[in-house]
């Protein structure tokens, strides 16, 4: 029961931090991604034994280009792409033999852009036409709340089947396909209150965005499982560390963004 509260509280606190930098304006859900991108990296330096902090100086000069600096939407796609093909190699080392990113290099690449990269585009998002559409951000962190608690519900109540139980061995397809399925319904009921996109782009979204968060899940517990941890941090007492709370969000990012952009084009 004491664990329980102290979960619910620190999910509050985390919830209301989330909304208040959302609703105050732009530079305070910057700048709180830009924070949450370093706590997130230096988590990850732990888990893979990156050492150094050239890192975070590598991201910050991103996040400060990218964010204030850069507007031109070549150099903005190429970001893209490398974060996807990242993602990428990051889902093959997932599925690999491979225990361990062994080379500095790979470890350097690898969290610039899988971690940093994910903020940076999780940050612009909800930029459309030069207006911040609070609504739309929120509804995608509200898809990955939805998806990830109805497929631990789903999962304790009618799991079976382990879906990969190398790498993480309380996930089911049933509570992963229960999580998919109630995420589906929440975005078409989005699409009445956030109209940048219509319902059935809602749906799609929702389902790049439960595809691409439920890999980043497993990527970050593979490197916890290399790491022999359970969380990648403690800084959320009852729900482990930032990248813990953040590791689908920040995976699916790119996914959501480029597929926004499609959108865009089409409509």
């Amino acid at each position: 029961m004491k664990e329980l509260l102290r979960r619910l509280l620190t999910g509050a606190v985390y919830v209301v931090l989330l909304l208040s930098a959302v609703f105050l304006s732009s530079d305070a859900f910057d700048f709180l991604f830009m924070v949450f991108g370093l706590a997130c990296l230096y988590e990850y330096k732990r888990l893979v034994s990156l050492r150094g902090y050239y890192i975070f100086i590598a991201y910050l000069g991103l996040w400060w280009a990218y964010i204030y600096l850069i507007d031109d939407k070549v150099l903005i796609n190429l970001l893209m792409f490398l974060t996807i093909i990242v993602n990428f190699s990051l889902i093959y080392y997932l599925f690999s033999k491979k225990k361990k990113i062994y080379y500095n290099y790979e470890k350097f690449i690898a969290g610039l852009f899988y971690v940093g990269g994910g903020c940076i585009f999780l940050t612009m998002i909800p930029y459309k036409d030069n207006e911040f559409a609070k609504y739309l951000i929120m509804g995608i962190f509200i898809l990955i709340w939805v998806n990830d608690s109805f497929a631990y519900i789903v999962g304790k109540t009618l799991g079976r089947t382990k879906l990969y139980p190398k790498v993480s061995p309380k996930k089911t397809i049933e509570g992963t396909l229960g999580g998919l399925v109630f995420t589906l319904g929440a975005a078409y009921i989005m699409a009445k209150y956030e109209d940048i996109v219509n319902p059935a782009q809602w749906v799609i979204l929702a389902g790049v965005i439960v595809l691409t968060g439920s890999l980043g899940d497993l990527v970050e517990s593979k490197l916890k499982r290399q790491a022999g941890v359970k969380d990648s941090g403690a800084i959320l007492p009852g729900h482990g560390g930032m990248l813990d709370r953040l590791d689908s969000l920040i995976f699916a990012a790119p996914f959501a963004y480029l597929t926004l952009m499609l959108f865009s084009y089409v409509s």
